[in-house]
């Protein structure tokens, strides 16, 4: 590269705002006040993002008379509910492969219970009227020249196996892909019609505060768990000014540190970076076509996630995912000037014609990572307790199924859902440190490799036999 071209690539993000696009919207609504009195309770929710939302208005809708106190660190939808790139796919498994490599019995069950929740998910966005810029255009798997051409031949073994099980979806040539959107580096796509929707991710957040609220909810923010124990009747959440009784206690949080010392193994932080551009005129988004406004997603191992909001920026982020030595969590690890960088080059790299556009927000955030790369759930406390975390990046849809399987579980009900193994098994915890940075390395170096050489190397395959592989 030369260095007028690197230059090009850092101008493009030099005046971004260093926050995420989606909170910079003046409707975000007044933040509750911090629990400062002893409460009790019903059910108390630890975590005021996607899922312990939900397990609030499911809560109430289940039992309109039960008391349900919510109680987040911050503001409700300012961790990943709020910074993620508002792709809301069906999936409850990341994927059809990876439900077969690990639940191979309930693929099809799963992903009926998968497209019943997206519906769901619609129902009630309608039900409570949150204006979240909600639409359905699918997502289209792109095959690019950026990586080995093997991964045309998935395209076409996913496409034969969404047909077998009835889902539409249309496998699209070089040709067609780029009818679709125009990129010179496109070779392939496998466009799911109506599997993934797209959101405001921050405006559903607030949606569902909203609607969890007029529920008779109370919502307290700036109010975070220190620490929880049993108690006579229940448990007891403790927090720096107020203790709370409950009978019941569900924990959603997410990426940070759990409450809960058996599940510290079990997930870990991994810092995901974005951009978007500034609006595209008439002409910058003519150049490109994306008529059908689908979602975009790369079928790489370190993919690239893209889509454009109600305003006609495009939301570009993935590539990077990075875990700091012993799972080290902080605000300032939301920025990083070198992954925006990199992402900046790609962005132009894919789409040439965009020459001259900047990138207005840059922003990065935690996302809750487990060894299968999906939510998992348990119980604690002779049942008092339960939780649902690692979803991997795939909460903006999964988290309400994780919600109503948590419920499940609080309330003793025996489902179609609590029934599974997926329900009823945890991922395989990761190691302690050093080992655990170690072995987070040395698999993003391998599955980089894979990406440029189509060849999964003798530390992949291991994993594979482990049952701990992952095929984007």
């Amino acid at each position: 590269m030369t260095g007028q071209r690197n230059s090009r690539y850092l101008e493009a993000i030099a005046d971004a705002e260093p926050s995420p696009y989606w909170l910079d919207d003046a409707d975000e609504p007044d933040a509750n006040p911090m629990a400062v009195r002893d409460e009790t309770c019903d059910l108390c929710i630890v975590g005021g993002g996607y899922t312990g939302l939900w397990t609030a208005i499911l809560a109430k809708e289940r039992d309109p008379s039960r008391d349900v106190v919510l109680i987040e660190a911050h503001e409700v939808g300012s961790a990943a509910s709020g910074r993620n790139g508002g792709f809301m796919d069906s999936s409850l498994t990341h994927g059809i492969a990876n439900a077969q490599q690990r639940f191979p019995d309930e693929v099809e069950l799963l992903e009926r219970l998968g497209a019943r929740n997206l519906d769901e998910i619609a129902a009630a966005i309608d039900r409570y009227a949150i204006d979240c810029d909600f639409e359905r255009p699918g997502v289209i798997e792109i095959a690019s020249t950026r990586h080995s051409a093997s991964y045309l031949d998935e395209l076409r073994e996913d496409h034969e196996q969404l047909l077998a099980m009835g889902q539409e979806a249309v496998l699209l040539d070089a040709d067609a892909v780029r009818r679709e959107v125009a990129s010179p580096i496109f070779t392939g796509g496998l466009w799911r019609k109506h599997t993934t929707a797209l959101v405001d991710p921050a405006r559903l957040a607030w949606g569902l505060k909203r609607a969890a609220a007029s529920l008779g909810v109370r919502i307290y923010e700036d109010t975070r768990a220190t620490s929880l124990e049993r108690s006579r009747t229940g448990a007891t959440v403790h927090t720096a000014l107020a203790r709370i009784e409950a009978r019941r206690v569900a924990i959603a949080t997410n990426a940070f540190k759990p409450l809960l010392r058996r599940i510290h193994n079990y997930v870990i932080p991994v810092y995901d970076y974005c951009l978007t551009t500034e609006p595209l005129t008439p002409a910058q988004l003519e150049s490109v076509g994306w008529r059908n406004r689908q979602g975009l997603s790369d079928i790489s191992n370190q993919f690239h996630y893209y889509r454009l909001t109600a305003d006609n920026r495009i939301l570009w982020g993935g590539f990077d995912a990075i875990y700091h030595y012993g799972g080290k969590m902080s605000r300032d690890l939301e920025s990083r000037p070198e992954t925006w960088a990199t992402l900046s080059q790609h962005f132009f790299e894919t789409f040439p014609q965009l020459d001259g556009v900047r990138f207005s927000h840059a922003w990065g955030g935690a996302i809750d990572t487990c060894s299968r790369f999906s939510v998992f759930w348990g119980r604690a406390l002779d049942g008092r307790v339960a939780y649902a975390l690692g979803y991997t990046g795939l909460g903006t849809g999964s988290s309400r199924f994780g919600a109503q399987v948590m419920l499940d579980m609080l309330d003793g009900r025996e489902t179609e859902a609590t029934r599974t193994s997926f329900a009823r098994t945890k991922p395989t915890p990761f190691p302690p440190e050093p080992f655990r940075f170690l072995a987070v390395q040395l698999t993003k170096w391998s599955l980089d490799r894979e990406d440029r050489s189509g060849r999964r190397n003798a530390w992949l395959r291991l994993l594979d036999r482990l049952g701990l592989g992952f095929d984007t």
